[in-house]
Parts: structure tokens; sequence; C-alpha cells
């Protein structure tokens, strides 16, 4: 028991300091790029996220409490019709032995994207089935996504699985979204 609590935490860790070392690399790059140049190239640059936005991501899963210690890898789909509000969709699978896909969900998202930083907080709240348990969940969570580019980002988030007749647990994902 004790190793598995050591995974997330090790998962956790590692996230953080992805995401800090991208945060840092790009915050570097501007500032070289407005020391050398009065009107940086991203000044006229339109927001890097918009509505009407499809994206697809990969990611890692660690659970929490009462999944801990259990990792697994997983695809979602992302849809924005405006630019504060989507929704999503994610599967994934933590136990090659069972079912192929142990969980899959669908959430109502809101982000807050940060000027032209290409950081935006999100929160999101739906839910979904576990397959293997036969059971239903509700869920509700918050995020970072921080995109480097036009069209790809990382992102960091964690939600709390509210589920009939098993214990709750929280989820960590961290990954890859390539929006369209």
């Amino acid at each position: 028991m004790k190793n598995r609590n050591n995974n997330w935490k090790r998962c956790a860790v590692v996230g953080v300091i992805g995401t800090l070392w991208a945060i840092g690399s790009n915050i570097g790059a501007r500032a070289d790029d407005i020391s050398h140049n009065p009107t940086p190239y991203y000044a006229n640059e339109p927001s890097l996220y918009h509505a009407n936005e499809l994206s697809a991501d990969l990611f890692g899963v660690a659970g929490i409490g009462h999944g801990s210690g259990k990792l697994g890898a997983g695809a979602g789909l992302s849809y924005f019709p405006l630019r504060y509000f989507g929704l999503g969709g994610d599967a994934y699978s933590q136990n090659t032995t069972g079912t192929f896909i142990d969980n899959a969900s669908l959430s109502l998202i809101g982000r807050l994207p940060l000027g032209k930083s290409g950081l935006a907080p999100y929160i999101f709240g739906g839910g979904g089935n576990q397959f293997e348990a036969k059971q239903a969940f509700g869920q509700a969570g918050g995020g970072l996504e921080f995109r480097f580019a036009h069209h790809i980002c990382i992102f960091a988030d964690a939600r709390y699985l509210w589920i009939h007749d098993l214990p709750n647990y929280g989820m960590g994902r961290f990954g890859f979204r390539f929006s369209f």
C-alpha cells in the first residue's frame, strides 16, 4: 500500500515539474523576444483560445484514495462552441486484466484564458460510468492548461468521483491536448 501512495505522489511531482518547465521556457522565450523587438510577434496575434474549437487529449491517469496507486492511460475529446464554455468526454483504462475501458465520462467545462499568456484554468463537472464495477458516478474537478503553440498544449487536472455503491475517490491526469 505504501508503494501505491508513493506512485501517485511521484506522478504529481513529475507533472508539476513538467508544467513549470514548459511555462518557464515560454516566458523566457517571450521575454527574450521583447528585449530584442519592442513589438513582439504575439502582440497582434489573436487569442490561443477561441469559440468553435475541437480538441483531442492523450493523458496518463493516477487514482488517489480508493484508486490509489493505479496508473493508466486515456483519451478524450472536447468541443467549445463558446470560448469560455464547452463539453468534453474522456475514457481511460487502469486495469489491463479486465474490460478494455474502465471508465468513461462526459462533462460541462468552463475555462478562463488569461490574456495571451497561453494559460487557462478550467473547472468541470459531469458524470459517467465505471464499466467493470457497473456503477454510475458524478464528478467535479479543475485544472490548468498551457498552450505553447496554437494547436498544442499540456494540461493537468484533478477530479473527485462520487460513486453509488463504492468508496468515493480522486483522480489526477496529466497529458497533451491538440486543438483544431
